[in-house]
Parts: structure tokens; sequence; C-alpha cells
């Protein structure tokens, strides 16, 4: 087991990767940009060492800086939590290369699947349904409309590269789809230094369901589950829960059965989430996100089980702990995303922080780097915390959840407190009924 983890990332993944390495009598190496010379990651690791300025590409997404890191201070692995260079597959290259140990999948997988054209085209060799489309990138607009016109409008326009709803456009008609393919690629180029877009039906009412996967060099493969990540804006998760209220017990095991084979086929390593989309009784799968979750710690709540231990575990060539195929979810939960944000315009709220008081009591659970004094800064994303809640049911979930926003305090600077808390008290939401679309239309129907 190693003795020493490097920790390329900050805020709550930072924290939240520590104190399993702790745990583990594993020692931490905090890396922060000067804006982060206070934060609460580097006040808790054994060691710390600056690596830039406040700019990411000038500290958390600086490969060199973040190697040199590693090698003054004896570290033994690294792990990239979410975000910044966790889907990097050059930079797990470059860090095999210098002897330290990537906890990820190997870089070839993290290259396959960051390509959504290249992971759609695996996904189909090795049997998992998806959405009709161009099946490659478009080359030019007459094959769009051909493509188009065959499986019939509405379509949508999608990066092949990157995520977070950049270079992806909705046409309903040809005229449309002329402009969208413009747009979307003069995104994506922006973006991601990629300018292919590819093109699939767009789903009227799908809901978006995604499995964990963790996997081992010894051919172990566990599936934990599935988790529903409808609730999104803009194409960016507000609320994830598990089990999904909409999946029947019956459709899990098969959609498990399949991502449990594709797994085996590809000899994948370390966590992993195969994305679907839901609609109709059909899954549909869109990506896969070769690293760690935001969202799972909803797993973690009805699993028992450590997702980042088992990450730490199988980059040291161990076995996983817990090799059952399925998991059987005991219980449920659900997990709000914190942001730093006004609820109602979506604009970052940077500041200091002049109060916090995170709620507690059974069942109830907040991944978080604020305290009281602390500065966010506004470099960064906008998630502060996270707060994820547990209970036998959806509905003791659901009651929890209430309280325990109706309990979070978060002084000085604006989040988004307030608009889950009028979201989870919706009608929808308590019957687990809604789709990626609800939360825009929650939006634009109410002021908060």
């Amino acid at each position: 087991m190693f003795k020493k983890i490097l920790i390329a990332n900050r805020g709550e993944v930072a924290v939240r990767i520590h104190r399993t390495c702790r745990e583990m009598g594993i020692a931490t190496v905090a890396v922060h940009s000067e804006a982060d010379a206070t934060a609460l990651h580097v006040k808790l690791a054994t060691e710390s060492v600056c690596i830039g300025g406040p700019q990411p590409r000038d500290s958390y997404l600086n490969i060199p800086a973040l190697l040199s890191a590693a090698e003054v201070t004896d570290a033994e692995a690294i792990h990239p939590g979410y975000g910044f260079l966790a889907e990097n597959a050059k930079f797990a290259e470059i860090t095999q290369k210098l002897g330290f140990t990537f906890i990820g999948p190997n870089p070839e997988h993290i290259r396959q699947m960051g390509d959504k054209i290249e992971a759609i085209r695996a996904a189909q060799t090795f049997g998992l349904p998806t959405i009709p489309g161009s099946g490659g990138a478009l080359s030019e607009i007459e094959e769009a409309l051909s493509v188009a016109e065959k499986i019939g409008y509405p379509v949508i326009v999608k990066a092949a590269a990157g995520g977070g709803g950049r270079g992806m456009k909705v046409a309903h008609s040809a005229p449309a789809l002329r402009t969208a393919l413009h747009v979307a690629m003069n995104e994506a180029g922006a973006a991601f230094g990629d300018n292919r877009v590819y093109l699939e039906k767009f789903l009227e009412k799908p809901r978006h369901i995604e499995v964990q996967v963790l996997c081992d060099s010894h051919g172990n493969v566990s599936i934990l589950g599935e988790r529903d990540c409808s609730l999104q804006r803009r194409h960016q998760k507000i609320i994830e829960e598990t089990p999904s209220p909409a999946v029947s017990d019956e459709q899990r095991q098969t959609l498990f059965a399949k991502v449990a084979a594709a797994c085996k086929s590809m000899g994948y390593l370390g966590a992993g989430t195969f994305e679907f989309l839901y609609e109709n009784g059909q899954f549909y799968f869109i990506e896969m996100n070769t690293r760690l979750q935001v969202e799972h710690p909803v797993t973690e709540m009805v699993t028992g089980i450590d997702v980042v231990a088992e990450q730490i575990r199988v980059a040291a060539g161990e076995k996983l702990r817990h090799t059952l195929p399925v998991f059987t979810p005991r219980g449920h939960s659900i997990e709000c995303r914190i942001n730093a944000e006004d609820p109602q315009t979506f604009i970052p709220s940077p500041g200091k922080v002049t109060e916090y008081f995170a709620p507690g009591g059974l069942g109830v659970r907040v991944d978080s780097a604020l305290y009281p004094g602390y500065s966010v800064p506004p470099y960064y994303d906008a998630t502060v915390a996270k707060l994820i809640v547990h209970g036998a049911t959806r509905e003791e979930a659901v009651t929890r959840l209430k309280r325990a926003l109706e309990e979070f305090v978060i002084g000085g600077i604006k989040t988004n407190i307030p608009l889950h808390r009028k979201l989870v008290a919706t009608q929808a939401f308590m019957r687990g009924e809604y789709t990626i679309h609800s939360l825009e239309a929650f939006l634009a129907e109410n002021r908060l």
C-alpha cells in the first residue's frame, strides 16, 4: 500500500480524498494555488506545496508543477479527484512514465471514453444500446441533413470532446440544423480545441441514469447500482439520488449485466460511470466518465463502500474488498449540490463566509471545504458543498433532506440552498416524477 499520496485537486473533493487516506494510514500532500493558501484541504494535509497562481492553467492544470510537487515530497501516487486533470490521458501517461501511480483508469481508456464518438462506437461493440445518430463525426452539412431526415427531427448536435453542455444544440428542422451545426462547431472548437460534432436523435422526455462500477486488475467487476441525475440546469447536475424512482428491479438488473460485460470486455480498471438516457423503458448509452463522480457519496450511503478507498486499493494492485457482481442498495440516498451562486440568476457569488452551520443528525452527511472566515475564490467551480442524506425509504430520505436544508446556514455569500428548499418541496420531486428538462421548466415558472 502507498505511504504518501498527492491529491491533485482542491476544495471539497480534496478534503474528501484526504479523509479516506488518513483512515487508511496514508500521508497526504495538498497542492494549492496562491488563492487557496488558506483552504481547508491545505490545513488538513500532512504537507502542502504551492504550485502557481490563482488561474487553473497556472496551478491545478499545470502538469509540470504538479509532478514537481510529487517529486519533491516523495509521493508515490497521485489522485486527480474530478474535474481539472482527472480525465486527461496525457497527465495519466506522464505520471506513470515518471514512476508515480495514477489513481485512475488506464490512459487508453481515458482517451477512448473522452472522445464521445469513440465511446459510442466502443459501447456498440460491447453490446450497449445507443441512440440512433450519425455514428461518427459529421464532415459536411449535407451529411447531417441526410442523417436527420433518416432518424427524424428533433435532433441534437453534440461535441465529440468535452462536456458540460458546450457544443450541444437542438434542432427541430433542417434550417435550424444548419444554424445549430455552425454554432456547435464554433463552441466546441473554442472550448475544447476540437470542433468535431456528431448527431443524435433528440429524446423528448428522458431521464439521466448512470451506473457506478469498480474494477480491479484481477478480473473482478462490482456494479454499485445506478444513480438518477435527471435534475439538471444547462446539463449541469443539481440533485442526484439512488436508486432511481423510475427504474424497475428487472430493468436495472438487465442493464447491470450489460455494463458488467462491457467492463470485462474493456479490461477496465478502477472507478468509472456509464451514463445513459432512459425513455419509454429503454436505456441509451451516451458516455462514460473515467473518474470519481461528484455524486459518488449517494452510492456510498446505500452500499457502505468507500469508493475512494477502493480506487486506492485497486491502484495499488489489490483486489476489490467487495466483489459481489451487483450490490443491493440499503435504503435510499439523495444529494444536493450547494453552489456559491445567486439562486435566481445563477451568477457566481465568491466572497468571505461569515457564518457556516452544517446540518447533522442520523443519515445526514455534508462534504465541504467551507469554514467561517474562509474566502471563496472567484476562479473555480461554484460547488462549495454537497448535502447527502440517507433513509430507509425514499419518503424518509426526502423528509430528512427537507429538514437538513432548513438547518443549512452559509452566510456572507449567496448559495442555491433556497432553490433546493423550494425544489424538493414540489409534488413532482416528492413523487420522483421528473426528466432532464424538469428543472429548466421549474425555473421558468418560479421565482425564489
